[in-house]
Formats: C-alpha cells, sequence, structure tokens
C-alpha cells in the first residue's frame, strides 16, 4: 500500500528526482518532461569538466529557463577543474551541482571519475570541499553502494563519512554495487543485485543526512512506499520509457491539487518548443526521440513510435510528422487524464 502524499510546502526538492542519464537527459528530454511535472528535480546528463573548461560550453550547460529546478551533473576528479566547472554553472543558473561517483564505464573509469572515486574516498572529499567554497549552490553526490571487492557496508559508511565531512549533506544512493571490470555499463544496471536494504540502513544510520535512493525504482506507487523511509526517490530508465508516469508526480508526490496533465495537453505545450528548435536548424528526431514512450502500452503506440522514427530523422522534418503521429493515436488516449478513465 502506497504512502499518503504529503503536503506540497514539505516537500524538498529530491523528494522526487529523474537520473540523469547519459545520451537521454539532454535539454530537449528535459524540456518535454517538464511538461508532465514542474516539480520533479531533473538532472543533466553527466558532463565531464573537461567539456565545460575545453569545448563548448553553451551546447553542454546551456538550458531553457522553464526546465527549473533543474542539477548539473559533473564528471571528474580534480578539485580545482571541478570547482572551477561549479562556478561556472552557477552562472547558468542551475539549482544544484552534482558529483558523479557512480558511473561505471570504462572511459569513466580510465578518466578518473565516476564509480572508481569511491575507491579513493578523500579524493571526493576534497573535491567536494573546493566546489563548495567555489558556490552558494548545494553540491550532492551520486554514487554506488560499492564497487568491486569494496564492497562491505564498512566502506560504504566510511566514505559516506569522509565526505560528510568535506561538507555535503545530500547522498544520491544507486542501490547497487559496481563491477568496473568484466561488466558493460548496462550489465552494471542489470546484473549486481539491487540491495534496497542497505540504502535503507544508511538512512538509519545517518539520519541527519539526506538519503535518496536510486536503482530499480519503476513505478509512482513504488516511490511512495520508499518515502516512507527515504528522503527522496530518483528515477531513472522508467522515467524515460515510460514518460507518462510522471504526470501524477506533482499531485501524488508532491501533494499539488492541479489536475495531472493528459498527452494530448503534453504534446501541445512542448510542439511550441519543438517548432522554436527547428526554427533554429535542430532536426527534428533530436527533439522526438524522447516523447517515443509517451504512449506506452497504449492503443496506436505502435504507430506513434512508427511515424516518428521513420520520418522524423528526414532532411526538412517537421511538425507535419509529429501531427501525422497523433492522428493515429485515439482520442481517447490521447485525452486520458490519469486517476480518470475517458470513455473510448
Amino acid at each position: 500500500m502506497s504512502a499518503p502524499a504529503r503536503p506540497a510546502k514539505h516537500m524538498p526538492p529530491h523528494t522526487l528526482s529523474v537520473a540523469p542519464m547519459m545520451d537521454w537527459t539532454d535539454r530537449h528530454c528535459r524540456v518535454f518532461h517538464r511538461t508532465l511535472t514542474r516539480r520533479t528535480l531533473l538532472y543533466t546528463e553527466m558532463v565531464t569538466t573537461g567539456a565545460i573548461l575545453h569545448g563548448d560550453r553553451d551546447r553542454h550547460l546551456a538550458f531553457d529557463a522553464g526546465e527549473h529546478p533543474v542539477a548539473l551533473q559533473l564528471g571528474g576528479s580534480d578539485a580545482r577543474a571541478l570547482a572551477d566547472c561549479t562556478r561556472i554553472a552557477e552562472g547558468y543558473g542551475y539549482d544544484e551541482v552534482n558529483l558523479n561517483c557512480g558511473c561505471p564505464s570504462d572511459r569513466v573509469s580510465s578518466g578518473s571519475f565516476g564509480a572508481c572515486l569511491m575507491g579513493t574516498p578523500d579524493v571526493v572529499a576534497r573535491a567536494v570541499d573546493a566546489m563548495r567554497a567555489a558556490t552558494t549552490l548545494p553540491v550532492t553526490v551520486k554514487h554506488r553502494i560499492g564497487i568491486d571487492d569494496l564492497d562491505s557496508y564498512e566502506h560504504l559508511t566510511g566514505f559516506i563519512r569522509t565526505v560528510e565531512a568535506a561538507g555535503c549533506d545530500t547522498f544520491i544512493v544507486h542501490a547497487r554495487k559496481a563491477w568496473l571490470s568484466g561488466l558493460s555499463p548496462k550489465e552494471n544496471r542489470e546484473i549486481p543485485p539491487l540491495r534496497h536494504e542497505v540504502v535503507r540502513q544508511l538512512k538509519a544510520d545517518f539520519p541527519h543526512l539526506t538519503v535518496v535512493l536510486n536503482g530499480g525504482v519503476l513505478t509512482l506507487d513504488a516511490a511512495q512506499d520508499a518515502l516512507a523511509w527515504a528522503d527522496g526517490v530518483m528515477i531513472g530508465r522508467a522515467a524515460y520509457q515510460d514518460p507518462f508516469i510522471l504526470a501524477r508526480a506533482d499531485g501524488d508526490i508532491f501533494g499539488e491539487d492541479t489536475p495531472p496533465v493528459t498527452r494530448r495537453e503534453a504534446m501541445e505545450a512542448y510542439l511550441p518548443y519543438v517548432a522554436a528548435q527547428l526554427q533554429a536548424g535542430q532536426p527534428l528526431n533530436r527533439m522526438m526521440k524522447h516523447t517515443l514512450g509517451l504512449f506506452a502500452g497504449q492503443p496506436g503506440a505502435r504507430h506513434w513510435k512508427r511515424t516518428i522514427s521513420e520520418q522524423g530523422h528526414k532532411p526538412g522534418a517537421g511538425l507535419d510528422v509529429v501531427h501525422a503521429a497523433l492522428a493515429g493515436v485515439p482520442d481517447h488516449v490521447l485525452d486520458e487524464r490519469p486517476g480518470q478513465t475517458v470513455p473510448a
């Protein structure tokens, strides 16, 4: 049975968030998600310090004002570079800066950042200390429950104590360990077993810290259940593959009394942004790929995905493709409001 939603005024920012996901949670995705939920905290993809300091800064950091609240996730291990990037992020208007200590990819580990940082808590502490000195924004850490053979609860609590001493008070915990050799990033999301009980124990042992559960939360009902003991829940692939679950978030999780949007209303809110991006030279599929799951499990879903996938990448593809895709979705699906059935 799900826990009742708490009053909105008592809901801290990390109560519900969408995980940073490489190649998925770009600015177009975040604008789309914001048409479904106003309150859920959104994260960027991980952006490396090198990309910010030596690359196209606007391409990596610029975002639409409508995305707030939005947090930047940084990848890196050099305290000075992370501090510089945190200062830059504040200038761009982000609401939080998060340090990635959880990504298990070989490319990330070879750069001495991501999940491998759990093996060097002192490095993370120095980074957090430098980042906090560079900004007034919250600085948070996202990490695993362990890596390779450093997977004891004692090691995990030692990591948290060390990083807490540097001033971090918010830990987003992916409830799986990471194998840094022998498993791909995809396998690291599926093969190591989920251990929500470890995160729950962390909250019990560190009640003064903000502890956010990540990993294996697939529904808002499951998120509500976890919020009985966790300070927040971060949803990952479920929010991307079936984004309409976010339409219930403001009411069910944050206690808002405004009605949830329909799929039609979400698309009507998103299309002006898509039109502006098309005018700026962005290809249609870059914006619309994030909407492919909007009709997951519904009549018309196959037509929607096929039309967008087959037509959206073509040169000159425009809103006519979107309208053709919508035309194959029944009205009762377009106009369904979560918690309310629209007659077919």
